[in-house]
């Protein structure tokens, strides 16, 4: 579905003719650029798309069944960005992702978008807010858009974090941390890390080039060489976002190690406690089973305190063995 489609010239919007063939070279003689903007288009709908901006069909069918790596991609006619827009569910404290692709040619930015949580809405309202910025062409869109989504990350980092926090009060909690539920709930803290990391982690070499840093650096085609910085600056704050989620992943297998090993010490402790009280109704057995014997020429019989003697002894025991398991602190 074509979600919107218009001509920006020197940063401000034109409606512009229905057909794309015309409105892009309508575009390219005003010296300005087409911005066409889908949601999960069918194959039929992608195909005139695809056929009017001469799209490679390999970043073609990338757009068409979504699941991909944050990558880029140089082909003769256009430029190709994938980046993984992620959304974080307060209620359910979940972590998910979509998939947003970049398109950008000679003269025009075609994206396309699968999935929830993408933040192209707020760009184009801030870009055409901003046409200064917006007249620097659909160099100025990629960067807008790259940068809102990593923004974005920080934010989601920053609300991981939280949650971090109020899982190790639980897990470290004398009341909480024995939960049942515990492990779990760190388990499926650790997915939704793993799911914010699959949509990090992998942007960072396409930002790399763009910014045309480190090893991967070099000339972009169909990006401005002003932009640089700009994108140097995205990098900057993704390379933020990946610490960040390196942080948490190492810290949420530290909580998982020290509630497992309080499991580990709390049963140890519920062992000894067991141990102390089967140990305390052994001597008491131990003696009555002496006395339930049938001797012929049993002693003690014929005393006349032999029972209340026995008693007094058994319980005498019994003192002597809690005291000496409660300073071990087994009970």
């Amino acid at each position: 579905m074509i979600v919107d489609c218009a001509i920006y010239r020197n940063g401000r919007r034109t409606e512009g003719p229905e057909d794309f063939s015309d409105a892009l070279d309508e575009a390219r003689a005003g010296g300005g650029f087409v911005w066409i903007g889908l949601h999960e288009p069918t194959e039929r709908e992608f195909s005139h798309v695809s056929e009017e901006f001469r799209l490679h069909p390999l970043a073609v069918e990338d757009a068409l069944k979504a699941h991909q790596r944050p990558k880029l991609e140089v082909y003769d006619d256009s430029l190709f960005l994938v980046l993984k827009p992620v959304v974080y569910e307060p209620e359910s404290d979940a972590v998910s992702s979509g998939e947003l692709m970049v398109f950008l040619g000679d003269g025009f930015v075609v994206t396309v978008r699968h999935g929830e949580g993408s933040p192209l809405a707020a760009v184009r309202r801030r870009l055409e807010h901003e046409p200064e910025l917006l007249g620097k062409g659909p160099t100025a869109v990629l960067y807008a858009i790259a940068d809102a989504t990593v923004d974005h990350y920080l934010e989601v980092a920053g609300e991981l974090q939280n949650d971090l926090e109020e899982l190790e009060t639980e897990v470290f909690s004398p009341d909480q941390g024995g939960s049942r539920h515990t492990a779990s709930r760190i388990y499926t803290f650790k997915r939704q890390i793993l799911e914010f990391r699959r949509a990090s982690g992998p942007l960072a070499l396409p930002l790399t080039r763009l910014a045309e840093t480190g090893t991967f650096g070099g000339a972009v085609p169909f990006v401005n060489e002003k932009a640089r910085p700009f994108f140097r600056d995205v990098h900057d704050h993704l390379t933020r976002v990946n610490e960040s989620v390196e942080g948490l992943d190492r810290l949420v297998s530290d909580v998982l190690s020290a509630h497992l090993a309080q499991m580990s010490v709390r049963q140890n402790d519920d062992m000894r406690k067991i141990s102390a009280w089967a140990a305390m109704a052994a001597v008491p057995t131990m003696i009555a089973g002496v006395y339930g014997m049938n001797f012929e020429h049993m002693p003690e019989l014929r005393w006349t305190w032999s029972y209340p003697v026995v008693i007094v002894v058994m319980a005498v025991l019994e003192v002597m063995l809690y005291r000496l398991f409660k300073g071990r602190g087994w009970m």
